[in-house]
């Protein structure tokens, strides 16, 4: 899910750039159509999963199945064959957008044509709302149906915030170093950074706020059938983790970015990116580890749960610097290159 979280995300932010029609972005654009090309790649790494299913879901289980009466209402959604075909029709419509979107981005760079930039904005503005459904169902997949009598509405919401927030994480970490060693344009300065700090510091929120507004629902509402989820994650060590999570993920990069100095101050903003990035990584242990049933009680430290994020890390560099060596790191066709240049404060 990390993976997904950075290269799906990034394809969102690529299209979110056209649809809105933004100039400051434009001079970093390339990074992110570079992190985006992790999105084909899932349909690879997520084959291992797909041989393994009765062994993370209850669901996949038959002989579960048939004696649980709540599983059984819900098998014609959550059943094998349906689950596999959403896994690679999604993953499909988020290559097949990335590729034509990334394609018509680098062949501006030989031609300029501003048709191509018009057709990019069309096919982002398809992707967006099917980048809304998918990401939201993909959430429930893997990770909400890891306990599939639970539900919340808002966990598709949820998931999305901080996709994005370690979507910008991420091109914010290449972007410094690349703009500091004269890799990207000689016009860039630390107000171009502003955004960065500013999209960060509103999504921290934006996380916080759907995550009281799940918690403040269920909490109300005082349903065991909504509770247990929160219960569960409130045992044991579990209950560590989730005080942590609040620190981590909110309060930190809060007070870091809450002054408007802070948003494009490099060093600042770096060490804010690498904080973001592990407080989703957090995020997503919290979600998913409370589920396994050998953790029910608390969690257990396996070597494992190093090796993931290490190699995650790790094919997200080598993804990116495949791509840097073999095209501009500046879109130099975009007919508004000069404007995302000449953008102030």
């Amino acid at each position: 899910m990390f993976l997904v979280s950075l290269g799906v995300g990034s394809v969102f932010l690529l299209a979110l750039e056209y649809v809105a029609g933004a100039d400051w972005s434009v001079p970093f654009r390339r990074i992110i159509e570079f992190t985006g090309f992790i999105t084909p790649f899932l349909l690879i790494l997520v084959i291992p999963l797909l041989f393994n299913l009765e062994e993370l879901f209850k669901w996949a289980q038959p002989q579960i199945v048939a004696k649980d009466e709540i599983l059984t209402g819900k098998s014609p959604y959550l059943n094998t064959e349906f689950f596999i075909i959403r896994v690679v029709v999604f993953i499909f419509i988020w290559s097949a957008f990335y590729f034509f979107i990334s394609r018509n981005s680098l062949k501006q760079d030989s031609n300029g044509d501003q048709k191509l930039t018009r057709i990019n904005i069309k096919l982002s503005a398809i992707f967006i709302p099917l980048f809304a459904l998918t990401i939201s169902f993909t959430s429930f997949d893997w990770m909400m149906s890891l306990e599939p009598h639970w539900f919340s509405t808002i966990f598709g919401v949820y998931f999305f915030s901080g996709t994005v927030i370690a979507a910008l994480a991420c091109a914010t970490i290449f972007a410094i170093p690349l703009k500091e060693k004269g890799y990207l344009h000689s016009d860039l300065n630390n107000e171009h950074l502003f955004s960065f700090g500013a999209l960060l510091f509103a999504f921290v929120n934006f996380w916080a706020y759907i995550a009281f507004s799940q918690y403040l629902l269920i909490w109300y509402a005082d349903l065991p059938e909504e509770t247990v989820w929160f219960l569960t994650r409130w045992q044991g060590s579990w209950a560590y983790f989730s005080i942590l999570l609040i620190v981590i993920h909110f309060l930190v990069p809060y007070i870091i970015l809450l002054s408007q100095p802070a948003k494009m101050d490099p060093k600042r903003l770096k060490f804010s990116a690498v904080w973001l990035l592990f407080a989703h990584l957090f995020d997503l242990f919290w979600l998913i580890m409370p589920s396994v049933k050998s953790m029910e009680h608390g969690y257990i430290f396996s070597w494992i749960d190093l090796v993931f994020p290490v190699a995650a890390v790790g094919i997200v560099i080598i993804i990116f610097t495949l791509k840097a060596k073999n095209n501009n790191l500046i879109p130099v066709g975009d007919p508004k290159l000069q404007k995302g240049l000449n953008f102030h404060l």
